[in-house]
């Protein structure tokens, strides 16, 4: 048994977060609404621009952890791919809503061309990084702790970048030029996220090298194979799918239900501020009760909160906030039990074939996550265009029908609170609850 990681590993691996949490967060929240309301796309066109790079991704990230898995440097397998990921990945977030071609008619397809390759830059960062907590340790509740510190940083990236960017946004006056100065802003917070885990985790434990499966096919059959892994990775993609869809529709939440554009960042501050302070609260909790009954109780915080907040027009402000940030709760709980269940899955896959293929499991877990968050943006797209929201070019929030503002409430509260909900069915099963 290895000796807790010192502190400056801890930490220095959790600020990676802010690259995760900014390209997770700011993409989710502010590209269907650019593509809508300053692009002026169709919203299912939009959605659908939105998900096809994703869906690359999709296939991408099992690749990407394969390499990953045999890479083989001074600097170790997995921290080369975060420094050159995570620069590129700067510099084509400020090309992503950069718009060097005006608002034309064919922009659209720009934009989907520069987010094809920031997903992939950002694949070759996220990949080897999710990897590195199985290989830095085999202690079963210091994954736990490494992941409470993980969440909290993650929670502090998705709070800045999630709430900076609508405001850097907004007072840059909006549409074009806003656009570019909020993208200026979140690829300084990648860099720094980029240079921190880097640097910090120079000396961290790299795992034993052992060989792999001789193919991707077969390091994927292995990983189909592990019945607790399989289990957790598809139910935490259906829930990411839900909160993908919740993120999507904050902007036009706030327009459309709570009529200010400026409450984007105070609904950040309200259902990020909570995991800050409630994350060691839910690992104590998972101490006790086990990481599985954790996750389950934060899945359902999230969705009966979720649910309340289907009656908004008929609640007054403050309780509205108030929902949210039982919300925050519950979702800060559900990604802690979520990633410190996913290192366990690797540990007792190297248990059982003696072979080296973090990166392979975390090819899978990232590509099922990403697919979660392609299509949730794509649910909210569909969901509006099926309630006739109108699109424009204009850079601002145009007047809808009663129709189409049932349509943005619904697709903010109802439907991810379904598929959040039902996805804890998919757990029925997972017995990983012993220290492994």
């Amino acid at each position: 048994m290895k000796p807790p990681l010192p502190a400056r590993v801890r930490v220095g691996y959790s600020l990676g977060s802010l690259v995760t949490g900014a390209f997770g967060t700011v993409p989710g929240l502010l590209l269907l609404p650019y593509l809508t309301n300053t692009m002026g796309v169709a919203a299912g066109a939009a959605g659908l621009l939105v998900f096809l790079p994703k869906a690359w991704d999709v296939m991408l990230n099992p690749l990407v952890g394969r390499i990953s898995d045999r890479t083989q440097t001074r600097w170790g397998a997995r921290r080369p791919y975060l420094l050159f990921a995570g620069l590129s990945l700067a510099i084509l977030f400020t090309g992503l809503f950069a718009a060097p071609f005006g608002v034309k008619e064919h922009s659209g397809l720009y934009v989907a061309l520069m987010f094809v390759l920031a997903a992939t830059a950002f694949a070759f960062f996220q990949v080897p990084y999710v990897a590195m907590p199985a290989e830095m340790t085999d202690s079963y509740s210091e994954r736990t702790r490494m992941m409470t510190w993980r969440v909290a940083m993650l929670a502090t990236a998705i709070l800045v970048s999630g709430a900076g960017a609508p405001y850097i946004l907004d007072k840059a006056g909006g549409g074009v030029s806003g656009h570019r100065w909020m993208a200026v802003f979140v690829s300084a917070i990648i860099v720094l996220g980029t240079l921190i885990v880097f640097y910090f985790t120079a000396k961290a434990p790299t795992g034993v090298i052992t060989a792999s499966e001789p193919s991707l096919r077969a390091q994927l059959k292995v990983a189909a194979a592990n019945r607790p892994f399989r289990l957790l990775v598809v139910c935490f993609v259906a829930q990411a799918t839900g909160v993908a869809c919740m993120l999507t529709g904050v902007r036009y939440f706030a327009v459309y239900i709570l009529d200010d554009a400026g409450a984007t960042t105070l609904m950040f501050l309200a259902v990020v501020s909570p995991a800050l302070f409630t994350t060691p609260v839910w690992r104590r909790l998972g101490e006790r009760v086990g990481k599985l009954r954790g996750y389950v109780i934060a899945s359902i915080t999230l969705t009966v909160a979720t649910f309340a907040l289907t009656a908004s027009p008929l609640l007054p402000q403050p309780l509205i906030y108030a929902i949210i940030a039982v919300m925050g709760f519950g979702y800060a709980g559900q990604q802690l039990f979520g990633l410190a269940m996913l290192p366990d899955c690797i540990a007792y896959d190297t248990e059982r074939t003696g072979k080296r293929q973090a990166g392979v499991f975390t090819g899978v877990w990232t590509a099922g996550e990403t697919l979660g968050l392609a299509l949730g943006p794509t649910i909210y797209g569909t969901v509006l265009s099926l309630f006739e929201y109108v699109p424009t070019n204009t850079g601002q929030f145009l007047p809808q029908t009663t129709l189409a503002q049932a349509g943005v409430l619904l697709g903010f509260t109802l439907v991810p609170a379904v598929i959040v909900g039902v996805a804890l069915v998919l757990l029925r099963g997972y017995d990983l609850r012993s220290a492994v």
